[in-house]
């Protein structure tokens, strides 16, 4: 459907979903450079707050410890996740495997309110059994977000693991290698995409992951999300607005360079060139 101008409706619905979601983004990241502490207020170009933000040893040491634990997280779930992936798309007549699929399923739909309260009362009730964990911190935090995010890890995984050309993997085991060899040498690579995407979504999810953290953290742990929010109820601060503008500098340049690599991969695999 074409108006008179000649502009789609397709493409007019489009410009208008981005304007929706990058519109916001745009004017937080002009306000970061707001001088006015009043964050409605213009007052002026500065990059006051950025500086500001930088001498606030309780935003950086939050930020500090929500990587490492989005980074643990992120990793062991795509091991986690490509295991129970690779069971449920290769054992297809093993005992429960629908049993399996629908538990690696369950973190995806179940509340996070539940799913926190159910890790707390577990941490809980291990701290008076065996004595572990006797205070809950950054352990338990990655423990938490590894249980949700391999969930997703392997919903992708399994995606990409199902369009996998079984013939290659039997040709390589006909010739001699091992199930194992042939995982680490045919699959892996050609799954490697997947993995990177698993990664990325598991370590944007611990991140940013609020509900799940202030059930299982303690009072030595302070995640990026749970400062984030204590401070905005007590009003927006303009540190705020500039470290939201840093985070969506760096999730930007790893989105592309990302989406570079796998890019580059796809155009060797569709040349033949997997080694």
């Amino acid at each position: 459907m074409v108006n008179a101008r000649g502009i789609s409706f397709s493409r007019f619905m489009l410009v208008i979903g981005l304007l929706f979601l990058y519109l916001p983004m745009f004017v937080l990241v002009v306000y970061s450079f707001n001088a006015s502490r009043l964050v409605s207020v213009w007052a002026g170009f500065s990059t006051q707050w950025y500086g500001a933000l930088f001498e606030d040893q309780q935003i950086l040491s939050a930020v500090w410890m929500s990587l490492r634990i989005a980074f643990y997280a992120a990793s062991m779930a795509v091991c986690l996740g490509t295991l129970c992936a690779f069971v449920v798309t290769r054992f297809k007549r093993m005992r429960g495997r629908t049993l399996l699929s629908a538990m690696i399923s369950a973190p995806l739909v179940m509340p996070e309110v539940i799913t926190g309260l159910s890790l707390l009362l577990l941490f809980v009730q291990l701290a008076e059994l065996t004595g572990w964990p006797a205070d809950r911190g950054m352990v338990t935090i990655w423990i938490a977000h590894t249980t949700f995010c391999s969930a997703y890890v392997a919903v992708v995984v399994s995606a990409r693991l199902q369009e996998v050309d079984r013939s290659i993997e039997e040709a390589a085991m006909d010739l001699g290698c091992t199930p194992l060899k042939t995982f680490f040498v045919v699959t892996l690579p050609v799954i490697t995409p997947a993995l990177a995407s698993g990664w990325l979504l598991a370590f944007t999810l611990s991140l940013d992951d609020l509900v799940i953290a202030s059930f299982v953290s303690g009072p030595g742990a302070t995640t990026l999300p749970m400062v984030v929010f204590s401070s905005v109820r007590m009003g927006v601060s303009p540190k705020i607005n500039a470290l939201a503008t840093l985070i969506i500098l760096a999730v930007s340049l790893v989105a592309f360079v990302a989406w570079y690599l796998m890019r580059r991969n796809e155009k060797k695999r569709r040349s033949g060139r997997f080694f």
